[in-house]
């Protein structure tokens, strides 16, 4: 007597194959398919300025181009001023050498003193541990600068996607019409319109939290009289594009600078806790306030979200995770039967 198959069974163990395919392949399609989404998203922030200059009665290939001229302006402008500050650290080079020095004198003391191990013994430890480091190193910074300049290379495309997705917006919403030809073309723009809201949404809210988090790191770390405050001040702000720990690791450097710059241990403690202080502001009240529901994804799917494009691109994964995430809970609450898995994404009602 033949079994009856369960449809429900096969369909799960589809739908778990079609999905161990999709990411095999974004996977391995890393350099083309990351570009193309920092283009799709630049395009949807640089939309509103371009429709602008489109309603002034600029020909549409040319307020592409002047919109794409000015973002790329303001960019370089940015970067110009990073160097700037990076440079202006040169002083600080001579500093950390002579501090390294005292602080291997004082292991060296301590080593001798009260451990009884001498100085040559030591130093020849040193030695081998160096070299292994170096020789581990080696392999791990060719491969970096391999698979770095490939993805660099790629990268400068994005001005090129971003022009050709603007250019052809009105070509792809009716590719969208005619792939969805079942559903209603309100009902596409509907989540057509959702998903630029959530990206232009969250992007303003999140330079306006790195605007607010940039000025209380560089209060704090000028009240300490720590050098060069705004620039690490503002380094750090910045890297609140990796949510929960981004504070945390733009800290390293300032601590690093007061080790280095102050005479006492007081005023490392004293940047680590204005920093902790200011990383629990913005997880708690700062972002929730500033973006608050306009990206409505709760923390455990934030977390799990986080984890899971950082092992599948690693830090282009960390920055496209929330936003790529808050495309994909506009699809699933537009589908009738994904809803669930868009409620699970989203922050409880309670």
């Amino acid at each position: 007597m033949v079994k009856k198959v369960d449809n429900s069974s096969i369909k799960l163990a589809a739908s778990l194959i079609s999905l161990v395919i999709v990411i095999y392949i974004m996977n391995q399609l890393q350099e083309i398919l990351v570009p193309l989404i920092f283009a799709g998203i630049f395009s949807v922030l640089l939309l509103p300025l371009c429709s602008f200059l489109e309603r002034i009665r600029l020909p549409r290939v040319l307020a592409i181009v002047v919109t794409i001229v000015l973002a790329i302006a303001v960019v370089a402008a940015v970067i110009a001023l990073v160097v700037g500050q990076i440079r202006s650290l040169d002083e600080v080079w001579p500093m950390i050498a002579t501090k390294s020095g005292d602080w291997l004198k004082s292991v060296q003391d301590f080593a001798t003193s009260q451990m009884h191990i001498k100085e040559s013994e030591l130093l020849g430890e040193i030695r081998k541990y160096l070299s292994d480091a170096l020789k581990s190193s080696g392999s791990l910074i060719s491969g970096t600068v391999s698979s770095t300049t490939g993805f660099l290379a790629n990268l400068t495309l994005i001005p090129l996607y971003t022009f050709l997705m603007l250019l052809y917006r009105d070509f792809f919403l009716e590719f969208l019409y005619k792939l969805f030809s079942k559903l209603s073309q309100h009902r596409i723009d509907l989540v057509v319109s959702k998903i630029k809201s959530v990206l232009q949404s969250y992007m303003s809210g999140l330079m306006l939290v790195i605007l607010i988090i940039g000025t209380l790191n560089t209060i704090a770390l000028l009240l300490l009289g720590i050098p060069h405050g705004v620039f690490f001040g503002f380094f750090a702000a910045v890297l609140v594009l990796i949510p929960y720990i981004g504070i945390a690791i733009g800290s390293l450097l300032p601590i690093l600078m007061a080790l280095i710059m102050k005479d006492s241990i007081w005023y490392a403690v004293g940047v680590a806790a204005s920093f902790a202080a200011i990383q629990f502001l913005e997880g708690n009240f700062i972002t929730p306030y500033v973006v608050g529901s306009k990206v409505s994804i709760n923390s455990f799917a934030a977390i799990v979200s986080l984890l899971l494009f950082s092992s599948l691109w690693g830090m282009s994964g960390l920055v496209l995770a929330l936003p790529l995430t808050a495309i994909i809970k506009v699809l699933f609450d537009s589908t009738s039967k994904l809803k669930p898995w868009g409620y699970l994404l989203g922050e409880s009602e309670d």
